[in-house]
């Protein structure tokens, strides 16, 4: 049975806006994303939100993020 979202938990139905200020570290990856994936600011933004919070939960639950090069070599990803 799921569980009663709660007001931090809740579940939206509809778009939600946000008014964020970035850090200019943070803004600069955002520019550098939109030119890699041709992708919106919004649709970015998004994005990024997302995999975060896919990331965040399975390090959460004990996994490790780890990247592979095209030699096979892997790589823990530290994410802080």
């Amino acid at each position: 049975m799921a569980r009663e979202p709660d007001k931090l938990h809740a579940v939206r139905t509809e778009n939600e806006r946000f008014t964020v200020t970035l850090i200019p570290a943070a803004a600069q990856a955002v520019t550098r994303l939109m030119g890699i994936t041709g992708l919106s600011k919004t649709d970015t933004m998004n994005r990024a939100v997302q995999i975060y919070a896919f990331l965040a939960k399975e390090m959460a639950d004990g996994k490790e993020v780890l990247l592979r090069d095209e030699d096979g070599n892997v790589e823990r990803v530290h994410i802080v």
